[in-house]
């Protein structure tokens, strides 16, 4: 009789997570291709998502990112697939952190610290005493000197020599004087935080102008400069940002993990070409649709 219920309720629990988006997907009858070119992944990470085997996609940043996605392109809640989704990884277990072996304390041999404390305290006396009988001898007498007369033997013409001859004749002899810092020992400039399309930006005359717009899905370090070699973007992108850029065609892009990151080109969505992927890591030059 227990066998049975328990059968029935694993039964009611019905598809979670991925499959619950695979059986959305072909209720709205889109295919695995479709959803692919959607989520910028290939056919066997989308397959993935739909059999819950999200230790494909690295990070969990990653996972729920395209769970996202998924989920609004389908028509489905995105809290409920966030919800599976962390009960699936919460049941899952995290193995159980071993510390080192306990070492047992031993006794403490207190012979030694008295030595050292009764040391210290017979030096402290002999130096205190050191420095008391110095006070005890009486102190040196000075009497004050009597300056004869000032007299002027002999007036003389010469002029006094003004203070910038002294310094120059300083500069001459090579005696070393205080001088500015190099302009190496100065603090290098750092950079000024990234300007997307700044108003003052005007484009080069007969250019052609592309413009582009990057979504990001999770974090990725991305620059993009323009043809004329002006640096449009230099920033890390986070999730949920959009940034539009233009200028001067070829866009020279480079994207640290182009997994998430959406490419719009004019308007039009634009896939990057696995021939510009170095792992994670994209090279892209974007010319006008």
């Amino acid at each position: 009789m227990n066998d049975e219920t328990s059968t029935n309720d694993e039964a009611d629990e019905g598809p979670v997570g991925g499959e619950r988006l695979r059986a959305a997907r072909r209720a709205n009858d889109i295919s695995v291709s479709d959803v692919a070119k959607e989520l910028h992944l290939d056919e066997l990470k989308v397959r993935a998502l739909e059999r819950n085997e999200f230790e494909l996609f690295g990070a969990p940043v990653f996972a729920k990112g395209h769970l996202r996605k998924y989920a609004e392109l389908v028509g489905v809640a995105v809290d409920d697939i966030m919800t599976d989704y962390y009960q699936m990884t919460r049941a899952s277990g995290i193995p159980p952190v071993v510390g080192p072996k306990r070492v047992k304390p031993r006794d403490i041999n207190a012979a030694p610290w008295i030595g050292g404390a009764i040391a210290f305290m017979f030096v402290a006396g002999v130096v205190y005493w050191w420095f008391a009988a110095r006070s005890t001898e009486p102190a040196a007498t000075i009497e004050p000197a009597t300056l004869a007369p000032f007299t002027v033997e002999q007036e003389t013409d010469e002029p006094l020599v003004d203070e910038p001859e002294l310094l120059s004749e300083q500069i001459d002899e090579g005696v070393d004087l205080p001088v500015a810092a190099e302009a190496e020992d100065l603090p290098e400039a750092t950079e000024s935080e990234p300007v997307e399309n700044e108003p003052d930006y005007q484009p080069t005359p007969g250019a052609t102008q592309v413009s582009v717009d990057l979504a990001f899905t999770g974090d990725c370090w991305t620059e993009v400069s323009d043809a004329s070699g002006r640096r449009l973007f230099y920033d890390l992108g986070t999730e949920g940002r959009v940034v539009t850029l233009s200028g001067d065609a070829p866009l020279r892009v480079i994207l640290g993990d182009s997994e998430n990151v959406s490419v719009t080109v004019d308007g039009r969505p634009w896939s990057i070409p696995a021939s510009a992927r170095s792992g994670r890591l994209a090279r892209l030059n974007i010319r006008p649709q």
